[in-house]
């Protein structure tokens, strides 16, 4: 049965205010979890899982990913899907890039950047269509794909510095 233009979300109302304070808490987590003292700046893992060799950023993404998946199956429509995933692309493809990319990922919140877009969403759900299931798969299946890449290419870039460097 074909999905109707204004479907609802995929969660029952009352588990969307349990499910929003569960990706507020991880989006916390992951963006600002830590305060430095005297100051209202704050990181979280994100940028310190950027600073794992090759994996790092793969796991940001994914983490990121998973705020998606939740808010599309609160409803969110493709719009707001779209700039949340621009979000993560850019934090992860940033990221990626040695020094430079770990100091961006204190600075790049993007899933509180996401959680804000999701809350506005839910403030105003039936002025937007909602993304169809094939749409999420392709959004979901697109960040799998940029999260492989954050960690084939600095492989890649390895073996070729290696092999200049060996003469191999």
């Amino acid at each position: 049965m074909p999905d109707s233009p204004l479907r609802s979300s995929m969660i029952e109302p009352d588990a969307k205010a349990p499910t929003l304070k569960r990706l507020r808490q991880l989006s916390r987590l992951l963006d600002n979890v830590i305060t430095i003292p005297g100051t209202k700046i704050g990181f979280g893992l994100d940028p310190i899982l950027g600073l794992i060799p090759v994996g790092g950023d793969f796991l940001g993404v994914m983490f990121s990913s998973y705020i998606i998946l939740e808010a599309s199956r609160l409803g969110v429509s493709r719009a707001t899907l779209g700039k949340m995933v621009l979000n993560v692309i850019i934090d992860g493809l940033v990221g990626s890039v040695p020094i430079l990319g770990d100091l961006f990922d204190f600075a790049w919140t993007a899933n509180s950047y996401n959680i804000k877009l999701l809350e506005e969403y839910l403030k105003f759900p039936s002025q937007q269509r909602s993304a169809d299931r094939w749409f999420i798969f392709a959004v979901l299946a697109g960040l799998l794909l940029i999260s492989i890449v954050l960690v084939a290419l600095p492989v890649i870039l390895i073996r070729i510095l290696w092999n200049a460097l060996t003469g191999g």
